[in-house]
C-alpha cells in the first residue's frame, strides 16, 4: 500500500508542478499572488501552516480550485 502524503506536501508538490509548467519563478509567482517569495518558498518547502484565505490565492493564480490545488492526483 502507497505511503499517503500529508496534504501540507501535496499543495507543495503541486504548486512546484504547476509552477514548472508556467515556467515561472518563486518571486515572480508570489507577486502574482500578493505574497512574499519566502512565503512561498516556505510553502513549497512544507515549512508553513497555510491559511485557506492564501490558498485560494494561490489557486486563484494557477486559474484553478483550491480544491484542484489540493488533489493528490493533480492531473495537468
Amino acid at each position: 500500500m502507497p505511503e499517503s502524503r500529508s496534504l501540507r506536501q501535496v499543495l507543495a508538490d503541486n504548486m512546484k508542478v504547476l509552477r514548472a509548467q508556467e515556467n515561472i519563478s518563486q518571486e515572480d509567482f508570489a507577486a502574482l499572488c500578493d505574497l512574499h517569495r519566502t512565503y512561498i518558498s516556505d510553502i513549497e518547502r512544507c515549512n508553513r501552516n497555510i491559511s485557506i484565505d492564501n490558498i485560494e490565492k494561490i489557486a486563484a493564480a494557477f486559474h484553478i480550485t483550491a480544491s484542484e490545488l489540493l488533489k493528490e492526483d493533480l492531473s495537468c
